[in-house]
């Protein structure tokens, strides 16, 4: 028999406006949940037991007053602990900012919490978001739920694990690089990556601000939808918000792909993909066609740059958003400072920073020096409008793209630590998707021999998510594996 932590996302928030369950019932049984699989997969940094039920009990009070409740009416979500939350630690998975309490909440939560969310905790992250495995953290790694020798993906592998592990019934991630996509991969999840300035950024904490993106995790497709829709919008407080009005993307979520055309870039089909991987996402796709899309041949051909390009722009907007973590204004201040202001600088950074986040600073920082900015920095920049115009060619003759997320399935913990670059690679497939500022999505696809999860990317126009919910919520349906999770 289930559980209320078994419920999808929009049957809870219609439980708990019905009657049917009340909020309080769903917090518990998701802090329950919490209590019996953290120890193994650990994706949590700071659960907050009392703000999470305290905020439950007040939207039964509400309910039984007979007041009109919001979307997600008392369902309990996570987020990822790069968002600034109001009086709950933000650490932002960094020791330097370990005892961080912001005094305000980021415009997502905002949201959340305006559409009746219950907010049940901070999910953990690579240090700073910077990572493909949730190895990086300072708070220990995140453990795979269908598998804990296994990675979750990164950065945001807290949140795709949680949902995974069935601790909440939907969370928010961000996404630099393919932050959502790997993990919701990884994790069997959907995850949404939304267009470059359909999510507020107030509030986030700052990896690379040109690429960062808010987006959400759901067990189904129309649940990462509801989530998106609360979350999505204007903001005033961010100069990169767009002013264009965010549709209803839970009805998009639906209907089918009749008429659709979807394009196959070739170079997202290498050698030494895991031959799986390759199969249940072509599998995927014939499934698509049958449902009555036409699928054409699309190329893509500046795809080899993207690795190199995205990792001078990342970092070189890392060193610049880093600084500001002195050891004076907030964050650690190392008990032994030293004599002077720059000693004191250097002993709290480099006790207070990992040493992925060192790296990509070093890296930022000589990007950005005297005599190589032009030759790495704005040659990087000039790379990123070739691969956005790659993408706008393409969309010339399809409605979106179909792809895999990742060239292979969940990978041992430990196996990629000590070679960097072969875990830059993993985002080999989705770092484009931001350099250009679209959107994207994965979707559960399929199982390899080992029984972890493969995704099935999607990558859509500037602000056509409504068209990837579309296809996703089709291709869902036709699979017949939504809401299939790990053992307990």
């Amino acid at each position: 028999m289930g559980t209320p932590t078994d419920l999808t996302l929009r049957d809870a928030a219609a439980a708990v406006r019905d009657g049917a369950h009340t909020s309080v019932a769903l917090t518990e049984s998701a802090l329950e949940r919490a209590r019996a699989v953290e120890d193994r997969v650990h994706a949590f940094i700071t659960i907050d037991r009392d703000g999470a039920l305290a905020a439950a009990a007040e939207i039964d009070r509400r309910r039984a007053r007979g007041e009109r409740l919001g979307p997600l009416a008392g369902v309990p979500v996570a987020v990822k602990d790069n968002l600034c939350t109001r009086g709950l630690r933000t650490t932002a998975g960094a020791r330097i900012l370990g005892t961080f309490v912001p005094a305000y909440d980021a415009t997502v939560i905002e949201r959340l919490r305006a559409a009746d969310a219950v907010v049940l905790g901070k999910t953990n992250l690579d240090e700073f978001a910077m990572g493909s495995s949730t190895e990086n953290s300072a708070y220990e790694p995140t453990r795979n739920p269908w598998n804990p020798t296994r990675v979750p993906g990164g950065s945001s592998g807290g949140s795709a694990a949680a949902v995974a592990a069935r601790e909440c019934l939907g969370a928010l991630g961000s996404d630099t690089g393919g932050s959502i996509r790997l993990p919701a991969s990884f994790c069997g999840v959907v995850g949404v990556k939304p267009t470059y300035g359909r999510v507020s950024r107030y509030g986030v904490i700052a990896y690379a601000s040109s690429l960062d993106q808010v987006g959400t995790f759901g067990r189904t497709v129309e649940d990462a939808a509801l989530l998106l829709d609360a979350i999505a919008g204007p903001d005033p407080r961010d100069a990169t918000s767009s002013p264009r009005p965010a549709p209803s993307f839970a009805l998009a979520a639906r209907g089918d792909v009749r008429g659709l055309r979807l394009g196959m870039p070739r170079e997202y089909f290498v050698e030494g993909m895991q031959p799986e991987v390759e199969a249940s996402v072509r599998e995927a796709v014939r499934h698509l066609e049958s449902l009555g899309a036409a699928v054409v041949p699309v190329s893509l051909p500046h795809t080899s740059y993207a690795i190199a390009t995205y990792y001078l722009i990342a970092t070189a907007e890392a060193s610049s958003n880093l600084a500001r973590y002195d050891g004076v204004r907030y964050g650690l201040r190392v008990a032994d400072a030293g004599a002077s202001v720059s000693e004191m600088y250097q002993r709290s950074r480099a006790a207070g920073f990992g040493t992925e986040v060192k790296r990509r600073i070093v890296l930022g920082t000589y990007a950005l020096s005297a005599g190589y900015y032009d030759a790495y920095y704005m040659k990087a920049q000039q790379a990123r409008a070739l691969i956005t115009r790659d993408f706008e060619q393409a969309f010339a003759s399809c409605d979106a793209l179909v792809a895999p997320v990742a060239p292979t399935t969940a990978f041992p913990l430990g196996a990629r630590t000590a070679d960097p670059v072969t875990m830059y690679l993993s985002d080999v497939f989705t770092i484009s998707v931001n350099l250009a500022g679209l959107p994207g999505l994965s979707v559960p696809c399929g199982f390899d021999a080992d029984g972890l999860p493969i995704g099935l990317q999607l990558i859509g126009r500037r602000f056509d998510e409504a068209t990837l919910l579309r296809v996703a919520a089709a291709h869902e349906a036709a699979a017949g594996i939504a809401g299939r999770h790990p053992s307990p």
